[in-house]
């Protein structure tokens, strides 16, 4: 791997981790299309890294609302608990499966269009919803559930999660924040599986660590920025270009596999 194609792929996971549009499937696809579809120690410890970045990146942006959940009487952290759960069932029971069937961009179009189809109607409900509640236990379990859906290639975790808080009935801005709190153990687990998976493999002293930190770097600030950008944009309840955004991209992709 090059320090550019780092550079490119860390800028992709930073934006699309928390832009409703897949980091997943985007990186499958932007690998892809650079002709990185090796496995190896380099890729897992990108992988690790741009996880670190991208980690540090939405602590950074909630310090406090990450502070407030360990103020009494501990309501927000035990609602990120129980929404946790569903996400860590599906990895832990699924990801076999997952790697098998869908790590290639065979698939995307299928799950990209999923997703567009959510966020369109995200926004339509929202914007309805005149009496926005709180985040409760029920919003709390539905964003838990879609979280599990967002395990899939394709299919966006941020995207998910809003649409399960804002079918629930909660607030935008309240969705928005616990959505991306709610990526903070999802990120941690997927950083924790990677370093088992770097330590197994071995030779780590080969690795081209200039190009592994450059990309920590790009998915840093990349993540910054779509972490500030998201949460502004979910507060309005905008996700319509996302949602044209994913369905052309469904459309580009079905048609490059299918046809």
């Amino acid at each position: 791997m090059y320090w550019w194609q780092a550079m490119v792929l860390g800028l992709v996971q930073g934006f699309t981790e928390f832009l409703p549009v897949s980091s997943s499937g985007h990186l499958i696809l932007v690998r892809q299309l650079m002709g990185l579809n090796e496995a190896g120690t380099s890729y897992l410890l990108f992988d690790v890294m741009a996880h670190v970045g991208t980690l540090a990146a939405v602590c950074i942006v909630l310090f406090k609302d990450i502070l407030g959940l360990f103020k009494k009487p501990y309501k927000q952290l035990l609602l990120l608990v129980v929404a946790s759960i569903p996400a860590v069932i599906v990895g832990l029971t699924c990801s076999g499966v997952i790697d098998d069937y869908f790590s290639t961009a065979k698939y995307l179009c299928f799950f990209f269009a999923f997703t567009a189809i959510i966020m369109l109607v995200s926004e339509i409900v929202a914007k309805r919803n005149k009496t926005p509640k709180d985040i409760g236990w029920g919003s709390a379990i539905a964003m838990g559930v879609m979280q599990g859906v967002g395990v899939f290639p394709g299919v966006s975790r941020s995207g998910s999660t809003i649409f399960g808080g804002t079918v629930a009935g909660a607030d935008s801005k309240k969705v928005a924040t616990f959505s991306f709190l709610m990526s903070i153990p999802i990120i941690l687990g997927s950083l924790l599986f990677s370093i088992i998976d770097v330590a197994k493999s071995g030779a780590i002293a080969y690795v081209d660590w200039f190009s592994i930190v450059v990309g920590a770097v790009s998915a840093f600030v990349s993540g910054y920025f779509a972490v500030r950008v998201m949460l502004k944009l979910i507060a309005k309840a905008n996700y319509k270009w996302f949602s044209l955004y994913l369905a052309v991209l469904a459309i580009l992709t079905f048609s490059f596999y299918f046809l």
